[in-house]
């Protein structure tokens, strides 16, 4: 389970966030960038907080798809289209992360603010990166086919 790291001369983080994490030793999961986009592709709303909401999801599921839980993140970016999208990306943020991390121990997070993304209707992108402890990663992870018609 990755610990948080806060350096003594600093102040608590400006938000939900911890300044710096350490892991022990297993095997990296890097997570591409999330969308707030649905299975079939379609977008979960025209608002910063659905899409938000939607990407934490697909970040989970890829997550939990590697043997992990979100506990297990080590690291967070995301991507904003708009600073005017800070707070509602906020608002999503804290409702999930009251179900992803209950103990308070939030993944560092960098947030930046882009002219925007591969589609013009996202507004928002999450990258994740987590540890499997080595137990997990002797388990190979879990591949889901899509079922044949």
């Amino acid at each position: 389970m990755p610990r948080v790291i806060t350096p003594r001369e600093f102040g608590k983080p400006l938000g939900m966030y911890s300044h710096g994490m350490a892991a022990p030793a297993g095997e990296i999961v890097v997570v591409a960038g999330q969308v707030g986009a649905r299975r079939a592709g379609e977008v979960a709303g025209p608002d910063v907080e659905s899409q938000t909401k939607q990407a934490f999801e697909n970040v989970r599921a890829v997550v939990e798809a590697a043997g992990c839980s979100m506990k297990d993140v080590v690291r967070l970016q995301t991507f904003l289209t708009s600073a005017d999208d800070i707070g509602g990306f906020m608002k999503a943020r804290q409702e999930v992360f009251a179900t992803y991390f209950p103990d308070g121990a939030y993944p560092p997070n960098t947030l930046l603010v882009v002219s925007r993304l591969v589609r013009p209707e996202l507004r928002v992108e999450i990258e994740a990166m987590a540890v499997r402890a080595r137990a997990a990663a002797r388990r190979p992870p879990v591949v889901r086919r899509r079922a044949r018609r």
